[in-house]
């Protein structure tokens, strides 16, 4: 009875321990099958105006998908907004695609949380469809050459030490530290 006892515990743990690894965002990071790979251009209005994903001028840019109704949106969107102000110099813009339906709470909350980075809402969600996006937060970094440099899935700690330092050398042209 107590050898069942303790395969059973042992099975358990590694399961577990499985389930921590692959729930860790350190593993769901970086995705290296859509590393290289070209970004999908897509048509869009921004302040009124239209324009393509292609058209924006900045070095990188880290493409957000996310909406008001999603936790780990809304708990990034701080540190989203705190990089793009650090970062906007440098070439780094922010452009956030929310998949929101109801237009009145997507604005208030571009108001309420003094939202200044670029962004539009896509309430038929084609163009996370066109990337495969499933889960909210995601978001792709995209070269001046309109390649995908890396996907992130989750809500990510964009103004830590480490991923400003990360961005800094992806606009520099530099081999990017590892984060």
């Amino acid at each position: 009875m107590w050898k069942t006892r303790l395969v059973s515990a042992v099975v358990l743990a590694g399961v577990a321990a499985l389930l921590v690894a692959f729930a860790k965002p350190s593993y769901r990071q970086g995705e290296p099958s859509v590393a290289g790979r070209a970004a999908h251009d897509f048509a869009f209005t921004l302040n009124g105006s239209p324009t393509t994903l292609s058209a924006i001028p900045a070095k990188i840019v880290v493409l957000n998908f996310w909406a008001t109704w999603c936790p780990p949106c809304v708990d990034e969107t701080p540190a989203l907004e705190r990089m793009y102000t650090a970062l906007r110099p440098a070439g780094v813009t922010v452009l956030g695609v929310s998949v929101d339906q109801d237009p009145a709470a997507y604005q208030k909350f571009l108001t309420d949380n003094h939202v200044s980075f670029p962004n539009f809402r896509d309430a038929d969600m084609e163009i996370p469809r066109a990337y495969g996006t499933k889960m909210y937060p995601e978001t792709y970094l995209i070269t001046p050459d309109h390649r995908i440099a890396r996907k992130f899935i989750g809500e990510q700690a964009w103004d830590s030490p480490g991923m400003l330092g990360y961005l800094r050398d992806l606009a520099a042209g530099k081999p990017p530290r590892t984060y």
